[in-house]
């Protein structure tokens, strides 16, 4: 960062600087995205060794396509679907190098697995997690992920119950406007 910058640059001018080519653009793509795209090529393998590999040809197509890449567009979801892509591949290699060679085209996980559409909203959900508050991240995963009442949360951080809600109010707010598309896709299901 130099000196007087006070913000990382934006999702779009790291878009442009990868399709121009810039080193440090790549880095800090990689620095960014490198966790979710693991996570996602994981879900889809289900071996950690496979997914870093998955991972690693990923990148290396992204930066080979970095010239076509339209900067105007979101990086998380080209890398996304790079993501799968790669991790489609290695599965494909790893299926012929175990001797087993199969004509069926790998297919989307049956529904007592993890969906491709589920796998991306838990992506995008994480990421708005980390951009909440330290401590309103933490009152929505124990509250979401262990299960913990509000009360239970103010005795486990030691906090008053209402300072508990107000956060939790706080972060749900902050979240609703960083993931309004998850609501609006809910509704149409449910409708």
């Amino acid at each position: 960062m130099t000196r007087g910058e006070t913000q990382p640059r934006d999702e779009e001018s790291l878009g442009a600087r990868f399709q121009r080519g810039e080193d440090d653009a790549l880095h800090e793509m990689y620095r960014r995205y490198a966790g979710p795209m693991f996570v996602t090529a994981i879900s889809l393998l289900g071996d950690r060794e496979q997914a870093a590999d998955a991972v690693q040809r990923a990148f290396v197509q992204a930066w080979r396509a970095a010239d076509g890449f339209d900067p105007s567009r979101e990086l998380k979801p080209w890398l996304y679907a790079i993501t799968r892509r790669a991790a489609v591949d290695v599965y494909r290699r790893e299926r012929r190098s175990a001797g087993h060679v199969s004509l069926q085209v790998v297919r989307e996980p049956s529904d007592d697995g993890p969906s491709m559409d589920r796998i991306w909203r838990s992506w995008q959900v994480r990421e708005a997690l980390d951009q909440l508050s330290r401590d309103e991240r933490q009152v929505l995963e124990l509250a979401y992920f262990q299960g913990l009442s509000q009360s239970e949360i103010a005795g486990k951080l030691d906090i008053a119950l209402g300072t508990v809600k107000s956060r939790t109010s706080r972060a749900q707010r902050r979240l609703a406007t960083l993931l309004p598309h998850l609501r609006e896709t809910a509704q149409a299901v449910a409708s």
